[in-house]
């Protein structure tokens, strides 16, 4: 080989060569192999040397041995580079598109009994609407029984033998559960005992005291309620305050006592004892409502034919008329009205004489209730679960009821609901107590306008609404109450009643929220109306309009929308106001801190609690200023869903949360020991207050609106003197509640003209409001809320030119002298207190007793439910001490022992949080007098605030001066 010719990487430098194929025979002679796998490369590379083609050296990074994906696939093809061991085996690179369902609903619209044109008909007609809210006690048969109404008019929805159908449970959880969550409307077509169809609305609730709110929502856009209570469990915990909350929201309320079939296959109770025992529970409701109302007329009776009795188990539901109506279609010739008003009470029949008497006619004489509703419904039931071979078949024939011989050997249950179901027929005595007691919305919508609306009834939009309006023309107003998410958790629909005009599918609209006034109308976005929907649990009936009275489904107004909103016209309906606020009937209380495992995820996290926030309606998010976020709930179930909903739902990322605290409250037990003042930073200004406790019960009744501030000052001054036996002077001299218009504390002006320029005072009397509704939300002990306490001003130096007494000045000044003088009345710190009511077998009792006493709960009272062998005790336990508590009482009892628990007042704890020679030490329990400062310091630490009470951040120098010359003795530090 001529060296010349090749340079030292072997490259060719000699003479050009005359042909291309000589050059390459001469460069397969020569070339040794190494240099024929460089060349092979070289071509594949495809970046030649102009000069040299094919014969440059490659690197061994830059070779290249297969073509590139996007040769192979194309430039249109996207791919992905994954490299080796970033992902597990177990997961594909490509995920299959996964689609979310938290729902259960139907596929295709079910079969019903009417049809859906005359479904919508009916829309049309007001007076044939009735909106019924169903509540009652957890487990009290409010699904079932809506099971019921569900079977009667969809003949292809049957519920299997062995378990409940649960129509109403559409969310997983529900099912998982066996408790409901959430509201669910349902709209179905039902006939009356003559047999005139009437549209029913009808809203399914949750029966545990922790979804209260889910109630409220329902309550807000109906016109009466059915409140279902347990033959066998009479009246319990959120019996009673369903009550009140429905007289306060002034419904017209129905009974229905559900379950009837227990007092005869589970207690065995004799006839006349049965009856006793529905007479009670019907005396005790009686009892409850006149409690709570003043309307002296509001009284329930199955003779008036506001109460039925039902086994939504057994598919069994009657009013006096109805089973009434039965003996007239057996027997004939008889005015089953009459009849009905001879089958309740101290009634006789005397065969003899074939008459009704008050007096027995013989000693063995039974009551006209028992005699010709019970004592049937005990044999049929007894033939049932008894003889079921022999006389049961000859029993039926008399009746009338024809059952094949497959259907005569179905089990008891199965069988005791199909004698039943073909003995009482249709729920028709439900719908006759619904059609005359509850009200139509053409006759309901005016009290519930008074009651719900800002604007008052008098405007044209107010009568407008009274009179139910579905003119097309007229306005729209539409009250939304409920958030219901689709499927998939992604959006919201918003759920609500019309309550004048007519709502059209791809109508613009403009949606208020809660905050929105006329004279700031910030909160208002104009929407676009997606579909309509009526709603029937599992499925959906769409739309293209819906008039006055209905409730309705609404998909694209979500966005704006946080708990309720009010639906209007976008333009020419700008006196427009909104609906109020949901006032719930309990108090959220406990508090849970949440953040994301990993921090990146806190946007996604921050997205799901907006959304929980607009699926629970008195669910509260917020941010600390450590910058913590906080969930407060009502309860430990609550919660539990609450989070279930935030991990699985909304957000779908992990959640660490730490151990649930509850809210405390800061109040006084003294009158301020002496004078407090400050002076603004300009030294131009000086405002001189004292702190004091209210009067027992104020509080309460400022939060229950008993007493309103926005009443003129005579009616205000009236009502502090004949109830709290203030003076005139200052009962006229209220400024304001605090922290906000039903606020538990007072700021009274107790100035003297001849002291004081109340004029100047007067100008700068908004910024002095500020600053007390500042200092009494955020308290000195621990930033929480002020309650239970009357600041009075009892001197004030304003300055006389306007630029020296602005809000910047006054404001922080009227903050700090609060906190001076609260500090000065023997502050003490207050913890939200549970009430329990535990229901238990005799043989329990002791350890109930033991597991309350352990958590610093005491018992107020324990007795025998009525005809039957539980107890149910009655019991107060602090919040804080009430996690787990549930838990703790089955292990002790073996599970015999059911606890429900709501919030019932405020009591303080005991103990100084100011006594700086209370030692806490880390991990040990605290003796009682321990535990104000215990709690109040822990609270500090967790909010990042400094571990004591600070007086020099609340007192001024000449504040301090005049302390040490009236030789206080402080606890605080300096």
């Amino acid at each position: 080989m001529d060296t010349d010719l090749y340079d030292e990487f072997g490259n060719y430098i000699g003479p050009e060569l005359d042909s291309d194929e000589d050059d390459d025979e001469l460069g397969r002679e020569t070339k040794d192999l190494d240099e024929m796998d460089d060349d092979d490369d070289d071509d594949d590379v495809g970046d030649h040397d102009d000069d040299h083609p094919g014969m440059e050296v490659v690197l061994h990074e830059d070779k290249k041995y297969y073509p590139t994906a996007e040769e192979v696939y194309g430039p249109e093809v996207e791919t992905i580079v994954q490299e080796e061991d970033t992902q597990p085996l177990t997961e594909p690179i490509i995920k299959p598109v996964k689609t979310k369902k938290f729902t259960l609903m139907e596929q295709t619209l079910p079969v019903t009994v009417y049809e859906m044109d005359f479904l919508a008909d009916l829309m049309d007609n007001s007076e044939l609407i009735r909106n019924v809210t169903l509540c009652g006690h957890l487990h009290h048969g409010k699904t079932c029984f809506v099971d019921c109404l569900i079977e009667q008019t969809h003949p292809e929805i049957r519920k299997r033998y062995d378990q409940d159908l649960c129509y109403t449970d559409i969310l997983f959880t529900e099912q998982e559960r066996g408790v409901g969550i959430k509201s669910t409307p349902v709209t179905v077509v039902l006939p009356d005992t003559k047999g005139k169809s009437y549209l029913f609305n009808i809203m399914d609730t949750p029966g545990h005291v922790n979804f209260s709110d889910e109630v409220t929502a329902g309550l807000r856009i109906s016109d009466g309620v059915v409140l279902f209570i347990d033959a066998a469990e009479g009246v319990m915990l959120n019996t009673e305050r369903l009550i009140k909350h429905a007289v306060q929201e002034r419904l017209a309320v129905t009974v229905c006592i559900n379950k009837i079939d227990r007092l005869i296959l589970e207690l065995k109770l004799p006839p006349t004892d049965a009856y006793y025992k529905l007479r009670h529970i019907v005396d005790e409701v009686n009892g409850l409502i006149s409690m709570y109302s003043t309307d002296e007329n509001l009284i329930l009776s199955p003779l008036l034919g506001n109460v039925c009795f039902s086994s939504s188990q057994y598919s069994i539901c009657f009013t006096l008329g109805s089973f009434a109506k039965i003996y007239a279609d057996t027997f004939g010739d008889i005015n089953y009205q009459e009849f009905a008003k001879r089958l309740w009470g101290d009634i006789y029949f005397n065969p003899k004489t074939r008459k009704f008497t008050k007096k027995a006619p013989t000693s063995s004489s039974q009551r006209s209730f028992v005699e010709f509703i019970l004592e049937p419904l005990y044999k049929i039931l007894a033939q049932v679960v008894g003889d079921v071979d022999t006389s049961l078949p000859r029993t039926l024939d008399e009746l009338g009821i024809h059952l094949t011989k497959e259907e005569l050997k179905l089990n008891i249950r199965p069988l005791l609901r199909l004698v039943c179901k073909k003995f009482f027929g249709e729920f028709t005595g439900f719908v006759d107590m619904c059609v005359q007691h509850i009200p139509s919305p053409k006759v309901g919508a005016k009290p519930k306008i008074e009651h719900t609306y800002t604007g008052g009834v008098d405007s044209d939009l107010g009568e407008a609404m009274s009179d139910c309006d579905p003119d097309v023309r007229g306005p729209l107003m539409c009250h939304t109450t409920k958030m219901y998410s689709t499927d998939d958790g992604v959006q919201f629909h918003a759920f609500g009643r019309v309550l004048s005009g007519t709502i059209h599918a791809g109508q613009p609209v403009k949606v208020l929220g809660e905050n929105y006034t006329l004279e700031d109308e910030e909160d208002s976005q104009i929407c676009t109306v997606g579909r309509l929907w009526i709603s029937v649990a599992r499925y959906h009936i769409e739309v293209n309009r819906v008039p006055a009275g209905n409730w309705v489904l609404i998909e694209g107004v979500d966005q704006p929308i946080v708990k309720t909103a009010t639906i209007t016209e976008p333009r020419g309906n700008e006196e427009a106001q909104i609906f109020r606020p949901l006032k719930f009937n309990t108090t959220s209380v406990i508090k849970i801190a949440v953040e994301p495992v990993n921090p990146s995820e806190l946007p996604k996290m921050l997205d799901g609690l907006r959304k929980v926030n607009k699926s629970y309606p008195s669910l509260t998010t917020k941010v600390e200023e450590s910058g913590e976020h906080v969930i407060l709930g009502t309860g430990e179930l609550y919660l539990d869903c609450v989070m279930h909903d935030l991990r699985k739902m909304y957000s779908e990322i992990d959640i660490k949360v730490a151990d649930p605290v509850v809210t405390f409250c800061e109040t006084v037990v003294e009158t301020s020991s002496l004078k407090c003042f400050a002076e603004t930073p300009n030294k131009k200004n000086k405002i001189t207050m004292i702190a004091e406790p209210l009067e027992k019960g104020l509080a309460e009744d400022i939060e229950n609106e008993v007493v309103q501030i926005t009443w003129n000052r005579k009616k205000l001054g009236e009502f502090f003197q004949t109830k709290y036996d203030w003076d005139l002077l200052a009962a006229r001299s209220i400024w304001a509640f605090g922290p906000d218009a039903t606020g538990p504390n007072i700021l009274v002006d107790d100035t003297l003209p001849s002291e004081v320029d109340k004029a100047l005072l007067g100008s700068v009397k908004d910024s002095i409001v500020q600053g007390f509704q500042w200092g009494t939300r955020e308290g000195p002990l621990c930033d929480e809320l002020i309650r239970n306490v009357k600041f009075k001003i009892l001197d004030a130096v304003v300055a006389q030119e306007p630029l020296h007494r602005g809000g910047g000045q006054i404001i922080p000044t009227a903050r700090r002298v609060v906190y001076s003088a609260f500090l000065m009345a023997t502050p003490r710190l207050m913890e939200p207190y549970y009430f329990v009511e535990v229901q238990a077998p005799a043989d329990c009792v002791s350890a109930v007793y033991t597991v309350l006493a352990r958590r610093r709960g005491h018992v107020t009272q324990d007795a025998p439910i009525p005809g039957s062998p539980l107890y149910t005790i009655k019991a107060f336990i602090p919040a804080i001490d009430s996690f787990g508590f549930e838990t703790d009482l089955r292990t002790h009892t073996q599970g015999q022992a059911f606890s429900l628990s709501v919030f019932h007042h405020w009591q303080i704890v005991p103990g100084d949080p100011l006594d700086k020679s209370i030692v806490i030490r880390p991990l040990e329990p605290q003796p009682a007098p321990h535990l104000a400062r215990e709690f109040m310091i822990k609270t500090r630490r967790r909010k990042g605030l400094s571990e004591d009470v600070s007086i020099s951040k609340f007192f001024d120098d000449p504040m301090l001066l005049e302390l040490a010359k009236q030789d206080v003795v402080l606890n605080y530090p300096m």
